[in-house]
């Protein structure tokens, strides 16, 4: 364990905070908009108001849960707790498809704001994959300190970003642009509101969780944090708020300035709707494209902080290969960095199709949103006396509200790319095979999320006796 110990006191709760935006901003700057191709403006607005009550509702629960137990590995730690060795390795699996696939995505989006910039006649492609990549982590194998704050003033370009965005577009906002998909032929329901049916607001379920996905990734931090119990659960609601203003304005404003059929499609729709509103060239727009690029960089540097801890979490436990999680001598662990990095980078650069990577993405986070606020209702109503120095507002309600959406919104995901669910799915599968036939034995005692389950086991047999 000496060679697996992490960086504590290093965030307090803004840093948090600032950490929770900076895991989601790129959601803002790109991808969200491909929803508007599988269910319209209306479609898109109900998928995003759904999931934003999943969201808030699965926070606040996050927020109790990481207070009570202020692991590393936040998501499977709640879920080992609650609901044993093998869901807990169930719902770490998914988070880690989630967070090594994510980057990917949003790399490709990075490359799309390159290109559009034209800096120096560069196209999207690997090299450019392959230099965020090899920045990023290698700023992260220098030091989390000094990681978290860049990732902080980084953000922070973004917002002011989105700010100036949101100021540029109020002036072109018209209500018709919002409208102008035409009703698909022959499916059912469709209008100028819903133009491709009830079934394109299911469909869309993906792009709305793009406004927020990875904001559960705030308690990875918890072991590198100041003081847990106080600091998560303010870090991880303030930067949920922080989302919610941002989802809100910028699916209004963007297809409402511009146009919600030219958007639908679009790497970089921030900078086309103000070319559409504005024309082509104003300061305004080269001033949002570069700093679209800082929030989609904030974004992809900070989830690679996520792949790591999670996937060092899972194997300082035993649940994959011990190697994973060595550390080297500033406490970061170089190949929890390195390994997830090098296989999205070769996603990223075989399939150059970054809403393929968020649908592969969103699998493994809906299925691991469902796994954590079931981990909330069971803990709940098994142990009614674990300290919790923070209480979910509602109670086992609110996250059961965000467990029944969870649950449509995995199944959403077949309906926008049946194949890359699928695939997605028998990954996951063959991750736990792979803990049923051989690490379940090998499990690490010692491990901070195995130990609490240990206390557990040993405060419940004394109260038997």
């Amino acid at each position: 364990m000496e060679k697996r110990q992490l960086k504590a006191g290093a965030a307090g709760w803004v840093l948090l905070a600032g950490l929770g935006v900076a895991y989601v901003i790129s959601g803002d700057f790109a991808g969200w908009n491909f929803g508007l191709a599988e269910g319209g403006w209306g479609g898109l607005l109900i998928a995003t108001i759904l999931m934003a009550v999943m969201y808030t509702g699965m926070v606040f629960g996050l927020a109790e849960l990481s207070s009570a137990l202020p692991v590393a590995g936040a998501g499977y730690g709640f879920a080992r707790r609650a609901l044993g060795p093998l869901g807990g390795f169930a719902t770490g699996t998914a988070i880690l498809i989630e967070y090594a696939v994510a980057p990917a995505a949003i790399v490709v989006f990075i490359g799309g704001y390159i290109e559009s910039l034209g800096l120096f006649g560069i196209t999207a492609g690997w090299p450019i994959y392959l230099v965020a990549y090899a920045v990023f982590v290698g700023i992260h194998l220098y030091g989390v300190g000094e990681a978290l704050k860049l990732i902080f003033g980084i953000t922070a370009i973004a917002v002011i970003a989105l700010i100036a965005f949101v100021v540029a577009m109020v002036p072109k906002f018209d209500p018709s642009n919002l409208f102008d998909i035409a009703p698909a032929a022959g499916v059912a329901g469709a209008s100028e509101f819903l133009p491709f049916g009830i079934a394109g607001v299911l469909a869309a379920f993906v792009y709305g969780i793009w406004f927020f996905l990875a904001i559960e990734g705030v308690p990875l931090a918890a072991e590198e944090t100041r003081d847990p119990k106080k600091d998560m659960p303010k870090g991880i609601i303030a930067g949920m708020l922080a989302l919610l203003l941002f989802a809100a304005l910028i699916l209004a404003l963007a297809p409402g300035g511009s146009s919600a059929e030219a958007l639908s499609d679009s790497d970089n729709p921030l900078p086309q709707a103000l070319a559409i509103a504005y024309g082509e060239g104003t300061p305004i727009e080269t001033f949002v494209n570069y700093a679209g690029l800082a929030g989609l960089v904030a974004s992809f540097f900070s989830i690679i902080y996520a792949y790591s801890r999670q996937l060092f979490a899972l194997s300082r436990a035993g649940y994959l290969p011990r190697a994973l999680s060595v550390t080297g001598n500033r406490k970061t662990p170089y190949i929890a960095l390195l390994l997830p990095g090098a296989i999205g980078f070769a996603l990223a650069a075989l399939t150059q199709d970054g809403a393929l990577m968020i649908n592969i993405a969103v699998f493994g986070a809906t299925v691991s949103y469902v796994l954590m606020t079931l981990s909330h209702i069971v803990l709940r109503r098994r142990e009614p006396d674990l300290e919790r120095p923070y209480r979910t507002p509602g109670g086992v309600f609110t996250t059961g509200v965000a467990f029944v959406l969870a649950l449509a919104a995995v199944v959403a995901t077949f309906f926008v790319d049946e194949k890359a669910a699928l695939y997605t799915a028998i990954v996951f599968v063959a991750f736990i095979l792979y803990f049923l036939l051989f690490s379940r034995h090998r499990l690490v005692a010692d491990a901070p999320e195995e130990e609490f389950e240990a206390i557990a086991k040993a405060e419940a047999e004394l109260a038997g006796g």
